[in-house]
């Protein structure tokens, strides 16, 4: 398979130049150790997804861990308290019936099974804080716990409750069993929850995930990082590019943005070398090549600009400020 830049969605070693973010997941994976909480709260297409994705990789060796979205699962399972249980308890199930847990114990494996088909008509968040501690009593290494896409979660109150009980099972962990770690990944801040949904007089109360370490990891790429992408792409394409000037380029313009860069590249790879100006790819990674790139990226429509569009629209304030 021919190897490409990826703007959309998870990237894969073995179809896609990506950076190596070895240090980024060197830096979470001592959070895990800690039995830290947290949560990787950036911007839209930052590399949320492909860093958990590779984090699961480094840990799954240690850990049995169940990594779970609530993207695509509708707001339905939202709208009581028992029905967000129970989509949550069928979501983990789901990482055992399609192999996703490394080694997962035959008795984990047998107690999801049967909770789910016992509890089809919804169970409360005390019948699942006790599943919870079965689950972490069953398996035989730590459980850790991803949640990818919770920006679909900001106005339900019954999230609220689900963040509550997971705080209050993180307190009284040394009594009972529960997650070793837990990793949300959200464009907000989950600590700002309580303010999208409680009125004036409630936001004295505290967030349910107060008990969240800071994460304050810089996933933005570096030059050197950028660098290490277009050797191996060099090595594909023998393009006789100059990797220092280009990274720097691509570094100086985007600040290490990670879908930034990755598109600029794809344009320079994809789009430039059918032009009539252009004698194929050779003639593209140059200073003039990049400028050009820049140009489209700047004259196009896609999904981080619309979204950006979309924000200052939904933004009285903000666009009367730009």
């Amino acid at each position: 398979m021919k190897k490409h830049f990826n703007t959309a969605g998870k990237c894969y070693a073995d179809e896609h130049y990506m950076v190596d973010i070895h240090r980024q997941l060197e830096q979470i994976k001592e959070m895990v150790t800690q039995g830290d909480y947290f949560c990787i709260n950036r911007a839209r297409q930052s590399g949320k997804t492909t860093t958990l994705s590779l984090l699961k990789s480094a840990l799954e060796d240690e850990y049995t861990i169940f990594s779970i979205s609530f993207e695509g699962i509708g707001t339905s399972v939202f709208a009581t308290d028992e029905t967000l249980a129970y989509a949550f308890l069928c979501l983990l199930n789901d990482c055992l019936t399609y192999n996703e847990v490394k080694q997962a114990a035959q008795p984990l494996k047998e107690l999801l099974a049967d909770a789910v088909s016992s509890a089809s008509d919804g169970l409360s968040f005390i019948t699942l804080s006790r599943l919870v501690s079965q689950i972490c009593t069953a398996s035989d290494k730590p459980v850790i716990l991803f949640i990818d896409e919770v920006d679909q979660t900001g106005n339900h109150s019954s999230f609220l409750e689900f963040l509550g009980m997971l705080r209050d099972k993180y307190l009284k962990r040394r009594e009972r069993p529960t997650f070793w770690s837990v990793i949300l990944a959200s464009v907000f801040d989950i600590k700002n929850l309580k303010l999208k949904l409680r009125s004036q007089e409630a936001q004295q109360y505290n967030s349910p995930w107060n008990i969240a370490a800071e994460f304050d990891i810089d996933m933005n790429f570096t030059k050197t990082d950028i660098e290490g992408m277009l050797l191996s792409y060099e090595k594909d394409h023998q393009t006789g590019m100059d990797i220092s000037l280009i990274a720097g380029l691509l570094y100086d313009y985007t600040f290490g943005y990670p879908f930034l860069v990755s598109q600029l590249c794809k344009i320079m790879d994809e789009k430039l070398p059918g032009r009539a100006e252009y004698d194929g790819q050779k003639s593209v990674w140059n200073k003039d090549g990049f400028q050009a790139a820049l140009q489209l990226l700047l004259s196009e429509s896609n999904t981080l600009f619309d979204d950006m569009q979309k924000k200052i629209s939904d933004n009285h304030y903000l666009k009367k400020i730009l």
